[in-house]
């Protein structure tokens, strides 16, 4: 990973060198695990500590698929839903991720004995898959949770009301707590110029909810 964070850091990297960039089959990331969803049965909520199910691991790098994109992540955050996955509140995330991986060969990929967690994200993308015109390598972006299929013609107006939209790093999986991230490409955005890493990649998810609540006609 060092030589893509050097990469980055040279703040004048071109996007073709970014494409050829070695990207490795492994990568760092923040997970739970499925054999420990019931370690904190019969413990009161505000005693469940998340520094006892949260792991600090490799793990395998996602393939990617069409209209997907790898962002290598300069920074994230911590929302409520991290909190709820690393005491599994009110439900551990796995039975999301495998009813996810239900729904198409693609997706299967989410339904993993572990969980890379994180609805945030700050970064760069990496690569893109089939199908992505707007984003290309060495662009700098920030990520939003909202992960659609867009499918059915319910969530055309509103993305919300897709039937199958999920919260990405709480209900799939590859999260933006690691050092390399698996979202939509539709769920990029670019990065201000005027934002340090952190500051892009910490009001994503927080302040889209409270937009929702307090502006938007839904």
């Amino acid at each position: 990973m060092q030589n893509i964070l050097d990469a980055i850091l040279a703040g004048d990297t071109p996007g073709e060198e970014f494409a050829n960039l070695e990207i490795p089959d492994h990568y760092r990331a923040a997970t739970v695990h499925k054999d420990e969803a019931l370690m904190f049965e019969g413990v009161p909520s505000k005693e469940k500590d998340p520094r006892k199910s949260i792991h600090i691991e490799d793990v395998a790098l996602p393939e990617l698929g069409p209209g997907e994109a790898l962002v290598a992540v300069m920074a994230s955050a911590i929302n409520y839903n991290t909190v709820w996955t690393s005491i599994f509140e009110p439900v551990s995330t796995f039975g999301f991720l495998e009813r996810y991986g239900r729904l198409s060969p693609l997706t299967k990929r989410h339904d993993l004995p572990y969980h890379v967690v994180g609805s945030d994200l700050a970064g760069v993308v990496l690569r893109t898959g089939p199908g992505v015109t707007k984003w290309k390598p060495g662009q700098e972006v920030v990520a939003h949770c909202l992960s659609v299929e867009l499918e059915s013609p319910d969530g055309h107006d509103d993305t919300m009301m897709d039937p199958e939209q999920r919260i990405w790093g709480f209900e799939t999986n590859f999260g933006g707590l690691a050092d390399v991230a698996l979202v939509k490409s539709n769920q990029l955005l670019p990065k201000p110029d005027h934002l340090t890493w952190e500051e892009a990649a910490s009001p994503g998810l927080v302040n889209a909810t409270a937009y929702r609540q307090l502006v938007s006609k839904n």
